[in-house]
């Protein structure tokens, strides 16, 4: 009986050492002001039990698993504030026409893709921009030659705009004689025949009714968006659910396989509030892996579609200044009665007035406390700001935009006008909360390209070296705050993750360079070097 006591005494110091783990010889920027900067952290179990030198740490933790990064940069994981996961996920494993510059690249790309399919399967993907080739809207014609056997839906990069050929045209119903939808457009010929493209609410005349992929198939775009996440240093994402409830399915199934190796906050449809709320009556809001209480909201579409909504025409389209996808009433019905459920209210918007709306609208339902966010807060007037901090909304932007829109955006509205859009820095002197994110699969899963962006201000044309409208650049310190702490306020998980200190998740990235000291148009050519999260190395650069 005495050996027996003895061994299991020895065993229990023994499987508490094995793990542990430390990270040694980083630079480590921890987003804790009170110990902004280390060297070193220690890890027990998924937790952060202390930061501080090498040396500490090493005497303290001497027999833990070390992890030696040589001086590299070593930062809390980032947090993305705006996936659509599974729309990027697929993205990967279907057709990509984004590096199509002109239209024959756009056609050629489809016609060899469609080589490769079954006749009558579906053709998805896409994230096509007719911005690449001056402007000129796809159409139908291009490529149902190529495309008869298989109908074809393609979404534009906004999100808010798709593409479909004849057969998916025929398969929805949509012909000469079909009304546009309510906050919707069906694009038409001098002729009145639609074009193919269609505009917000009319995309969901298609994407409604195409066949559900397999399970197989969806498994397997599914964990190529987690290893996507993980290449790139992202260890927690808002995932927007835009239409589909069984979204939370895919989630729910990854999560019991143990595939879903992210932290995932789900922001669910506005139209899933009452099942959302009888959900987490009786599953609750869930773990560290996959939580729920947020939902989102629509207003208006997008710049590049010519659906965001502005208080003036569109330059480049008079009679032109966008449309609210709801009337603002039943959104107003709609953001009280998730207020009332006590769900974080995330509401998209991106002109100005919508921008307006919208916060009047949080004014006058009394969610001065929700942590209520604007996705995209993309064009705000200069007046205006102020009421974000005085409402404590979220500013939830997505700085790629800059490098993308930035081609086309004072064509679209104007001099004056794109003075006031992605006002990052001016967000930041008034005082308001900034979190920043991807909005992938819209713009790449990347948060170093979104770091880049801010801080730059560089457009994709090449043309502002100098930086687009540089007034609004911030500096590299801000734009990772944005990605890190700020990110997980705007997710109500700051207690959890957003820096590295004791007692939060051991979620950690480390980088290739030191983004604080090099010059900020280099951080382009940064790369994630390793992605650990709950202590555990997911990703490793080769």
């Amino acid at each position: 009986m005495k050996f027996l006591v003895g061994l299991i005494v020895l065993m229990v110091p023994f499987l508490a050492i094995a793990q542990d783990k430390v990270i040694v010889n980083g630079k480590v920027w921890t987003g804790n002001d009170e110990q902004p900067w280390a060297e070193a952290i220690a890890i027990q179990d998924n937790r952060i039990v202390a930061v501080g030198s090498s040396n500490d740490i090493s005497s303290k933790y001497m027999s833990a698993e070390k992890i030696d990064v040589g001086g590299k940069l070593v930062l809390p994981g980032f947090i993305d504030n705006h996936v659509h996961f599974m729309d990027g996920s697929s993205s990967l494993v279907n057709v990509q026409t984004f590096s199509a510059k002109t239209p024959d690249d756009f056609s050629n790309i489809i016609a060899d893709y469609a080589k490769t399919m079954e006749k009558g399967a579906w053709m998805l993907g896409g994230i096509w921009d007719h911005m690449n080739w001056g402007g000129e809207l796809p159409r139908k014609e291009w490529i149902d030659e190529a495309t008869k056997d298989n109908p074809l839906f393609l979404g534009r990069t906004d999100g808010h705009t798709a593409f479909a050929n004849s057969a998916a045209l025929k398969f929805a119903g949509i012909s000469k004689d079909t009304p546009d939808p309510a906050g919707g457009v069906i694009v038409r010929d001098d002729n009145g025949e639609p074009t193919g493209v269609l505009i917000d609410n009319a995309m969901y005349m298609v994407s409604k009714i195409y066949p559900t992929p397999t399970d197989e198939a969806i498994d397997a775009a599914f964990d190529a968006g987690i290893d996507e996440a993980l290449r790139n240093g992202v260890t927690e994402v808002h995932s927007i659910d835009m239409t589909i409830w069984d979204n939370l399915s895919i989630f729910k199934k990854a999560k019991a396989e143990n595939r879903l190796k992210i932290r995932t906050y789900y922001v669910s449809h506005i139209s899933k509030r009452h099942e959302l709320a009888e959900m987490i009556a009786s599953e609750g809001k869930g773990d560290d892996f996959l939580r729920f209480g947020a939902v989102k909201i629509m207003s208006d579409g997008a710049l590049g579609s010519g659906t965001a909504w502005f208080y003036d025409d569109f330059s480049d389209e008079p009679g032109n200044s966008g449309f609210p996808l709801l009337p603002m009433a039943d959104v107003k019905v709609q953001a009280q009665e998730a207020h009332d459920y006590g769900f974080q209210l995330a509401i998209h918007a991106i002109g100005d007035k919508a921008n307006d709306e919208i916060l009047s609208i949080i004014d006058q339902i009394g969610a001065k406390d929700n942590r209520a966010r604007i996705e995209h807060a993309q064009h705000v007037k200069t007046s205006t700001l102020g009421r974000f901090k005085e409402l404590g909304v979220i500013a939830a932007v997505h700085p790629y935009h800059v490098y993308d829109d930035g081609r086309f955006a004072e064509k679209r509205i104007g001099k004056d006008r794109v003075k006031e859009i992605y006002t990052f820095n001016s967000f930041l002197e008034s005082g308001a909360k900034v979190t920043f994110g991807s909005d992938w699969s819209v713009a790449p899963l990347k948060p170093l390209l979104g770091i880049y962006a801010a801080t730059t201000r560089h457009t994709g044309d090449g043309n502002n070296p100098d930086g687009w409208n540089p007034d609004e650049k911030i500096t590299v310190e801000q734009a990772v705050r944005a990605y890190t702490i700020d990110g997980a306020y705007g997710g109500h998980n700051e207690n959890n993750t957003g820096s590295i200190e004791v007692g939060k998740l051991a979620d950690i990235v480390v980088l290739s360079d030191n983004i604080f000291e090099i010059d900020p148009s280099e951080i382009i050519n940064t790369r994630v070097e390793m992605t650990i999260i709950d202590g555990e190395v997911l990703y490793k650069a080769e």
